[in-house]
């Protein structure tokens, strides 16, 4: 599966585009294939870190997003 992601906060540069294991759903899930998305504020403001407390939830010097959804 192809995702676009990101390591580190900072700006759009540090985002990439890789192969990513393909998600298992557990037996009270399902797996959705996305074909667009879009972005908000919401999404802007953790890609960048800010305000501080998404550092505090989401990692402090390097995101760890992956692991949370």
């Amino acid at each position: 599966m192809k995702a676009i992601v990101f390591t580190q906060y900072g700006p759009p540069d540090g985002l990439e585009f890789k192969d990513v294991p393909t998600p298992t759903p557990k037996d009270d899930e399902v797996l959705t294939r996305i074909h667009a998305s879009s972005i908000n504020s919401w999404d802007w403001e953790l890609l960048n870190g800010i305000p501080f407390i998404n550092r505090l939830m989401f990692g402090l010097f390097r995101p760890d997003v992956a692991d949370r959804f």
